[in-house]
């Protein structure tokens, strides 16, 4: 009982501050901490802010004057559009003859060359007729050779007719002669009367047998005119039909289908035994190595645009690869004043839109891309227009151009 109370009277004995340390130190001081004010920071964080800030304002002053010039010396020179394509002046191919495809002798998406053979058509038909037109012109021939020589029979018909009236001629004179000197001896009793009869009746034949002799030449001139009409018809005749041979060997000729161009074969329809008709397109060969470009620039940007003018080009499929060309030349109209359905600006219902120009650019031929370009691909060209409004030259600008044809 003794050791009980003295425990007691120990635990009494503790001093006040000793006792409960925890809930005095720790439950009463974290309010006080959670209203007091933010410890100021120290001055070495407050001057690396401020550095800090100086060089972020230092580098977007540098920033703004390099883009600044960059800009002012380089860049409000350059303009660009990424409405522009890669064009090629295709060729579509088209038979000249209907006819039924025999032969086709390209794949799809294969270079060719010129005057290479694409395709044949069935050419049996216009052998045929081929033969059928030679045939009609051996026979033409044939009808001029024989029309030349009745002319030729007929010129000797009437050199001799000449020659018959001659001896006529001659004969009559005899005749006259004749006549005259048995008159005579009648007329003085020292000739019969029947030998002067017999005169004078000789020289009535000669003179009839002259009339005659010329009324035949006179025929066989008139024959000779015929003869001549006769030859002239069967030389256009002849004619006619050697143009026919002609027109068959070429229809015959067109059997054969082929590439008017270098180039690669696209879009290809036609398979062996298709019939078909004259002008029907059968494929296409672009010309892969006479691409170029055509940008469809707004018509703001084009005031200091020239043919000549050096262009970069980035192609969309080709990401980071540049090819370099120029301009070639400016088109006459806006893409709008070609559109099938043109709009009609005098209605009320106007709204301006900026206009987009057509601009050709044509590329290097030592241009990294040479081959690979596909019409219709994706590009982006940039127009450096800087020598042109630097230095004077002897083409002048679009805008320029402008005001010269005003006043």
């Amino acid at each position: 009982m003794s050791k009980h109370s003295g425990s007691f009277s120990a635990e009494r004995t503790v001093p006040a501050s000793e006792a409960l340390p925890q809930p005095v130190e720790v439950t009463p001081a974290q309010p006080a901490e959670a209203g007091a004010p933010p410890a100021p920071p120290p001055a070495r964080r407050r001057v690396g802010r401020t550095l800090l800030l100086i060089g972020a304002g230092l580098a977007a002053l540098a920033a703004a004057g390099y883009y600044g010039h960059d800009y002012w010396t380089v860049g409000r020179f350059n303009i660009s559009t990424d409405d522009a394509y890669v064009k090629a002046d295709s060729t579509t191919i088209a038979p000249k003859v209907s006819g039924y495809i025999a032969t086709v002798l390209v794949a799809d998406n294969e270079p060719v060359k010129t005057g290479q053979v694409l395709a044949r058509i069935d050419d049996r038909d216009f052998a045929v007729a081929l033969q059928q037109a030679k045939a009609d012109v051996d026979a033409a021939r044939a009808m001029v050779a024989g029309k030349q020589a009745q002319l030729d029979a007929q010129q000797s018909i009437i050199d001799n007719a000449r020659a018959t009236i001659s001896v006529d001629q001659a004969n009559a004179a005899f005749a006259a002669q004749d006549d005259k000197r048995y008159s005579t001896l009648a007329a003085s009793g020292y000739g019969s009367q029947q030998n002067a009869q017999q005169a004078a009746s000789r020289i009535a034949a000669a003179r009839a047998t002259i009339d005659r002799d010329n009324a035949a030449l006179t025929n066989a001139l008139k024959q000779v005119d015929l003869l001549k009409a006769e030859v002239a018809q069967a030389q256009a005749t002849l004619a006619g039909d050697e143009a026919v041979q002609r027109q068959a060997e070429l229809n015959l000729s067109y059997t054969s289908i082929v590439s008017p161009v270098d180039g690669v074969v696209g879009n290809r329809t036609l398979r062996v035994g298709q019939y078909v008709q004259a002008g029907t397109q059968l494929m296409s060969v672009v010309p892969i190595a006479g691409t170029y470009i055509v940008a469809n620039y707004k018509e703001t940007q084009l005031t200091d645009v020239r043919p000549g003018q050096k262009v970069e080009v980035e192609v969309d499929m080709f990401p980071g690869t540049t090819v370099t060309g120029h301009v070639d030349s400016i088109a006459p109209a806006s893409g709008q004043e070609f559109a099938l359905l043109p709009p009609d600006n005098a209605t009320g219902n106007f709204t301006k839109v900026v206009q987009r120009i057509p601009v050709k650019i044509v590329l290097d031929a030592d241009n990294p891309l040479a081959g690979e370009l596909r019409p219709g691909m994706s590009v982006n060209p940039t127009i450096d227009t800087k020598a042109d409004v630097s230095t004077a030259d002897v083409s002048t600008p679009l805008a320029q151009h402008a005001e010269t044809t005003t006043h």
